[in-house]
């Protein structure tokens, strides 16, 4: 069986979180200054905080199918370990703005949310089922978040199964942004767009798959009793 990657050391993680927070901070002031004085403020920060995290997730979601894609091993710049903590950069940036249209949306009486809306499904007061998807979506994205952290650490047969809940992650988020704040033309076509993009390198990256490949992927096995499996 071949041996597992080592980890990222730990001060790596941290510094990818503290510069993605800290970089999600000075945007949420540049934000709040434009708005201040707006009784509308918080509604729109917060609409604004939802977009941006979507955005930094199609990116997230984009760079995971380039990680596994058959043909990335042609490429030399830039190199795995980069191509690593770029996806793992995203991730905490994806998050911080995840956790800032949570906190607004559940602080603002206007938006009818509310903390057990934000985190609980069907407690929404503002399109309970439109939410719920984004509720549901992000904890899943928590799921493939915490189960990445972890590679390096447990075996892959533990960890991968869990990570590809992103894809449904990925699926209800954009459920959510649709059915709940797609309400221009702009938005619509840049939901549509986004997910055609995604879906064309999803295609790609399968039909690349060669049935040896796939069986690479798969999670190790151990033999029972008598030698079957």
């Amino acid at each position: 069986m071949r041996a597992e990657s080592p980890g990222r050391p730990l001060a790596v993680d941290v510094a990818l979180i503290t510069g993605s927070a800290g970089l999600a901070a000075w945007l949420v002031a540049r934000a709040v200054t434009a708005v201040a004085g707006d009784r509308n403020a918080p509604w729109i920060l917060g609409r604004a905080s939802g977009l941006g995290a979507y955005l930094l997730l199609v990116a997230l979601v984009g760079t995971g199918t380039l990680l596994a894609h058959p043909w990335s091993v042609r490429w030399r710049r830039p190199g795995p370990a980069a191509r690593l903590r770029l996806h793992a950069g995203l991730a905490a940036f994806t998050l911080a703005f995840l956790v800032l249209h949570v906190v607004v949306l559940a602080t603002d009486p206007y938006a009818k949310v509310g903390w057990w809306g934000a985190v609980l499904p069907m407690a929404s007061q503002y399109r309970p089922a439109s939410v719920t998807l984004g509720v549901v979506g992000g904890w899943c994205g928590l799921i493939a978040g915490l189960t990445a952290a972890l590679a390096g650490r447990i075996t892959r047969r533990f960890w991968w199964p869990l990570h590809r809940a992103a894809v449904g992650c990925f699926i209800l988020v954009w459920l959510h942004g649709v059915l709940a704040g797609s309400d221009t033309t702009a938005l619509r076509a840049l939901y549509l767009l986004t997910a055609a993009a995604l879906l064309i390198l999803a295609t790609t990256r399968y039909a690349a798959t060669s049935r040896a490949d796939r069986m690479r992927q798969l999670p190790a096995r151990r033999p029972t009793a008598g030698g079957r499996p």
